[in-house]
């Protein structure tokens, strides 16, 4: 088996699929130092100032002569990324997938939509009354029956003293959580004398079952606990009735995230993912990328598979926005990647999106969307928000995915308010931690299996996650909503 892969035949450098020793010879070189596992050899002489590529593309700019076999990282290594850019629209074919068909086990909700879970929510409108949502969550187990699993609070620090977008952000999150799917029962929480009360979340939500979403505010309440289990008891008798039916595949949307990303994550983990992207496409469903900053370096791939001018257009704001953002805060726009993706071997931003961007596999892009807008169209669809592993992935939640497939090299036990799937970068960390990781892609690796076999294994893993399979993040009680704070706190 090999020690190095070569992503392609352009690459200057090779990554090391497992730790290759001082003096070993791989990828026709003879290694000058130890080279730990997910870094990356040089196989030829890189000269100062020229463009290091990786995956086919430049992950960075050498800054100092670098020798065929030596270990290629921060000392040597700095981003060649800018600022703001202009674009050319130079689409590329993409291609047609074979149309499929499948099935998962899911509860019908009005309006045409299908959910995954039959959970109860308690979306709290502002901090102040997280700890109330929490008892009310606590005590209402107790109700707890038919298909009904579970009562979930969702506290949050925001919805007061915030002002324009920021605020509007947080409203719209919320507002598109409460009409959730996956929930057969909502209670929105306010207190009574903030910003985003009750009546702001209710204007911000599209349509809805009046019989399954319920408002109380706390001030208006004598006993604001009785009152709160009360409409909960309700809400339970109601969804405990709803049954699981198939439910075509067409109508599932899964969010893509990596988190703790290393150097195998572009390797192993996110292109199958990126697999199980295309063969979801085919049965006509629905997948949502997004970390925008970890699209910067890449974001030229997303762009040539734009259909249309006007999504290329799209996807340039998306990518130009985003940068002006921080720029806008006067912060550094490449300030990225992490202390972790660095010890796993990810060297540059560039490097960390090349490897990032293999999540949306190979088919066209079909949607751009918003911070907080509702998913419309079919197959890959890309969203705004940062890269924070709990802030995107609420926003995955909050545009429509019914469950999250998130990749990790470094492993994280965290989970949205949607189911999330802990997809390993390593045959390693999926032994070590068995009780956060739930599919390994290290396989691909540590078994010789090809991508098409373990994105098949994926793909029936979501369909068996959708039909009320617990994820480990689901056992271990982990649910977590965070919203993104853009603007000023008055």
């Amino acid at each position: 088996m090999k020690n190095t892969l070569r992503i392609h035949p352009s690459d200057s450098v090779e990554v090391a699929l497992f730790p290759v020793p001082e003096g070993t010879v791989t990828g026709g070189v003879r290694a000058l130092q130890d080279i730990p596992q997910g870094h990356k050899i040089a196989v030829r002489d890189i000269r100062a100032g020229e463009k290091v590529i990786k995956y086919g593309f430049p992950i960075g700019i050498a800054s100092q002569d670098i020798p065929a076999g030596s270990h290629v990282h921060t000392h040597n290594l700095k981003t060649g990324l800018s600022g703001g850019l202009e674009y050319a629209y130079t689409p590329v074919q993409t291609p047609v997938f074979e149309k499929k068909e499948g099935t998962f086990q899911g509860f019908e909700r009005a309006g045409g939509r299908a959910g995954i879970r039959n959970d109860i929510w308690i979306i709290p409108t502002v901090g102040c009354v997280n700890g109330i949502a929490k008892e009310l969550a606590k005590q209402a187990q107790a109700f707890v029956k038919g298909s009904v699993q579970d009562v979930l609070a969702f506290p949050h620090p925001y919805g007061c003293s915030q002002l324009g977008d920021d605020q509007e952000n947080t409203r719209r999150i919320l507002a598109r959580l409460a009409c959730h799917p996956n929930a057969g029962g909502v209670l929105v929480l306010g207190l009574g004398c903030e910003n985003s009360g009750t009546e702001e979340i209710r204007s911000c939500m599209e349509a809805y079952d009046p019989a399954r979403v319920r408002f109380m505010v706390c001030q208006e309440q004598e006993d604001e606990i009785s009152t709160g289990l009360d409409i909960l008891k309700e809400l339970i008798s109601i969804a405990a009735k709803d049954q699981r039916t198939p439910v075509s595949l067409s109508r599932l949307t899964v969010g893509l995230k990596c988190g703790g990303s290393d150097g195998l994550s572009g390797i192993t983990a996110n292109p199958v993912i990126g697999r199980f992207s295309d063969l979801l496409s085919a049965c006509g469903g629905t997948t949502l990328l997004t970390e925008v900053p970890e699209m910067f370096g890449a974001e030229t791939i997303l762009m040539d598979r734009c259909p249309s001018k006007e999504l290329f257009d799209s996807t340039v704001s998306l990518i130009n926005d985003f940068k002006a953002y921080y720029t806008k805060n006067g912060l550094p726009v490449y300030e990225n990647p992490s202390p972790g993706n660095k010890a796993g071997g990810i060297t540059t931003l560039e490097d960390k999106s090349l490897g990032c961007t293999q999540k949306s596999g190979t088919g066209p892009v079909r949607g751009v969307l918003k911070y907080g807008e509702s998913v419309k169209e079919k197959g890959l669809n890309l969203l705004c928000a940062p890269g924070n592993d709990l802030v995107a992935a609420t926003a995955l939640a909050a545009s429509g995915a019914q469950l999250i497939l998130f990749s990790t090299g470094r492993g994280t036990p965290f989970s949205a308010p949607v189911p999330t799937l802990k997809i390993s970068s390593s045959t390693p960390l999926a032994l070590k931690k068995r009780g956060w990781i739930d599919f390994d892609a290290g396989r691909l690796i540590s078994q010789d299996l090809s991508l098409n076999a373990l994105a098949g294994e994926l793909l029936q893993l979501v369909i068996e996650t959708a039909g009320g399979k617990a994820t480990r993040a689901e056992e271990n009680g982990c649910r977590d909503l965070a919203i993104w704070k853009t603007g000023v706190t008055l």
